[in-house]
């Protein structure tokens, strides 16, 4: 193999790992329904593909459909590692105790940090009586609701996390306090 051959497999392969990025960017995207940048990485993803293809296509040998593939399989890696760092959506997380005055506690430094918290009285396993706390936050605000959990003595909790499209109303969904 030559030095043009090897350096243009590198080159390959680093474009297809950002088009991966992209791709998995926009697939994570819409799955959230946050459209106005999809269209933009749609954009770029396609000339790249197109590019990348016509590359593929016109070589002799298999190591650059090996390059790509390599490529695109470190590019969806890196992508939800991006994702995950992002950490775009937002979050409806009940949190179930069995002791109320710490279900109080909680609530109330929940509320004090800004957050809309809403608390009940369920049954669990057996109808036993639990309490539950119900808060509406970012998902990348989740760290904070564990380090006001261990604030308030809340060790190993039983939760409940789901995502929401969208929130509506007078709903706080991002800290008010500013650390």
């Amino acid at each position: 193999m030559t030095k043009e051959i090897i350096l243009t497999l590198i080159g390959l392969f680093l474009v297809t790992v950002f088009a991966n990025i992209l791709g998995t960017l926009k697939s994570i995207l819409m799955a959230k329904k946050i459209m106005n940048p999809v269209y933009f990485l749609v954009f770029i993803d396609a000339i790249i593909f197109a590019t990348v293809l016509g590359k593929i296509t016109s070589s002799n040998g298999l190591h650059f459909a090996f390059a790509f593939a390599l490529g695109k399989t470190l590019g969806v890696f890196m992508g939800s590692i991006i994702e995950e760092r992002l950490a775009l959506g937002i979050l409806e997380v009940d949190v179930f105790l069995n002791n109320k005055e710490k279900m109080v506690q909680l609530a109330e430094q929940l509320r004090e940090e800004g957050y809309t918290v809403n608390n009940f009285i369920a049954r669990g396993n057996n109808g036993h009586v639990r309490h539950k706390v119900e808060v509406v936050i970012r998902r990348k605000e989740f760290k904070i609701l564990e380090d006001i959990m261990i604030q308030c003595g809340v060790t190993d909790p039983t939760l409940k996390i789901k995502s929401l499209n969208k929130v509506e109303g007078k709903i706080t969904t991002s800290r008010i306090k500013t650390v």
